[in-house]
């Protein structure tokens, strides 16, 4: 391992994730801080893959996390698939360091074999519980002669390796955000750090991976604070200088101060806020060949991605989760961010999630694409849901522009798209939404009044927004009834929705022979 850190004016932050098979919005959210904060300083982000599960099919495990940073278009400077001066970058590849470094403090007498039965660890627990003591470890494998260790060893007992924790000392870290924080090193157990097939646990191997990796910073949720004297120890017992830490405050539930976990995903189905969110998913996911929410939800990276919303949008969210400039400015760039990001204005308390402002970042960074980009984003989802072909006309790309158009802001995310299909689909074949249906088209004396619309529909020239506008008028004025009579009906019995564009935008997107068609549709159904 290397003995120092490379420069005090190099700045070499990292992020480490376990591959799950999906990248959690938390651990974007750190690595963001992480990226940002080196980025920030000219330093180094690296991308460091704690492997330990050699059970799992790593590629597959992997590619979520990759794809994520690469959708949101974070680079790394170090790690997988273009390497580095300090590699390998993956857990299950660098044993090598780890038993060195076991070796040495083995040696250093600052580790040793502990062969207590599990059995007997439970008891000491218990009997500490009973006293009302605090639970530290009897340390009988101290006792042991090298001989008798060597003899143990060599027959294959079951045994671990356990750090020596220095008693009656006081360890502590100036946190960037905690500030100083101190612990009781009589207060804390002998922890394991090798199991006994040579395997290390976390708070050894990250000690160990970060200082070869010289990283200066060590930028983390903020449960790993616990996890923070051990690694110290570690630290000191190995002579490497120790990084800044800095402890992020967690990411929570929309409208709550619980973490945000992917373990109560049906407990955010009846969030409010959150709840919108899985219902897009119901929508649209298996319109575009995806499983429902349930395999991708709104806790995942991914989720956001593929409902349509843009990596500058979530990016501008997730900078905002326990960061800020000021007390006012909310919308930032990437490059503004980084421009500006500082630990100090890192706060302490919990980060909420904000579905409602994640989709004003969303409209306003949507707002700053051309209309030729906008529809390019909007394309594959109509092609996804065979709404549209492969290969799109010029007078297809102009008739979607003008839908596009037409909607405006009511598409917040591209894939809102697919809320207005009746647009893309046959007069034979678009759905009517039931309940708007019988409230508008088969109430009583609606079904006559559309009938009589449809003759005037029929020969009004030219079929343009101003003319049609003036012919509802004209007809509600000659028949006598409210405007909401008539222009409802026609929505629903055109479009099958009670919402979308302005109705006369809608009657002249159609055009006349689909509206005239449609409207026939409508009335035959009333029978």
């Amino acid at each position: 391992m290397t003995a120092s850190i490379e420069s005090n004016d190099t700045v070499r932050t990292r992020f480490a994730p376990s591959p799950t098979g999906y990248m959690h919005i938390g651990g974007m959210r750190t690595a963001l801080f992480n990226w940002l904060w080196a980025r920030h300083n000219s330093g180094k982000f690296i991308l460091r893959i704690d492997d330990t599960d050699r059970q799992r099919n790593l590629d597959e495990a992997l590619g979520p996390i990759l794809g994520a940073f690469r959708w949101l278009g974070l680079d790394w400077d170090e790690g997988p698939e273009i390497g580095g001066p300090h590699g390998p970058y993956f857990q299950s590849q660098r044993g090598e360091l780890y038993q060195q470094a076991l070796q040495k403090l083995l040696e250093a007498g600052k580790a040793y074999y502990c062969f207590d039965t599990p059995e007997q660890i439970q008891a000491d627990r218990a009997e500490a519980e009973q006293e009302k003591k605090n639970y530290l470890n009897i340390r009988r494998s101290l006792d042991l002669s090298a001989g008798d260790i060597e003899e143990r060893l060599a027959r294959g007992d079951a045994h671990v390796v356990r750090f020596l924790v220095p008693r009656g000392e006081t360890i502590a870290v100036d946190d960037a955000v905690r500030g100083h924080v101190e612990w009781d090193t009589g207060l804390i157990s002998d922890p394991v750090i090798c199991r006994g097939d040579g395997s290390p646990l976390y708070n050894f191997a990250t000690v160990i991976d970060d200082a070869d990796m010289q990283i200066t910073h060590v930028i983390r949720a903020e449960e790993h604070l616990s996890n923070t004297p051990i690694q110290l120890l570690i630290y000191n017992a190995l002579a490497q200088p120790q990084p800044q830490f800095v402890h992020l405050p967690y990411v929570a539930a929309p409208a709550s101060k619980e973490k945000l976990s992917k373990r109560k995903l049906d407990k955010y189905r009846k969030n409010q806020q959150f709840r919108k969110m899985f219902e897009a998913a119901d929508r649209v996911f298996p319109q575009i060949g995806l499983a429902s929410s349930e395999g991708l939800d709104p806790v995942m990276v991914e989720y956001y991605e593929r409902i349509g919303y843009l990596p500058a949008a979530v990016l501008n969210a997730l900078a905002r989760l326990g960061w800020s400039l000021d007390d006012k400015t909310e919308i930032m760039s990437l490059d503004e961010v980084v421009e500006n990001f500082s630990l100090d204005r890192i706060v302490k308390s919990p980060a909420g999630l904000d579905p409602e402002k994640l989709v004003s970042f969303q409209t306003h960074w949507a707002g700053e694409l051309p209309p030729e980009e906008t529809l390019d984003r909007i394309l594959p989802y109509l092609q996804k849901a065979g709404l549209i072909g492969e290969e799109i006309s010029s007078d297809d790309r102009s008739y979607i522009e003008q839908v596009v158009a037409a909607l405006g802001d009511r598409i917040k995310v591209f894939s809102d798209i697919l809320d207005y299909a009746s647009f893309f689909q046959s007069d034979d074949e678009f759905a009517y939404d039931e309940k708007a249906f019988k409230k508008r088209v088969q109430k009583e004396g609606a079904a006559e009044l559309l009938a009589k619309f449809k003759e005037q529909l029929a020969t009004v020239e030219p079929f343009e927004v101003d003319q049609l506008d003036k012919l509802m008028h004209d007809f509600v004025e000659a028949e006598g009834i409210k405007i909401g009579d008539i222009i409802h009906a026609v929505r629903v019995a055109v479009t099958g929705s009670p919402a979308g564009p302005g109705m006369f935008d809608c009657l002249h997107l159609l055009g006349r022979e689909r509206c005239l068609a449609r409207i026939d549709r409508a009335l035959s159904s009333t029978h």
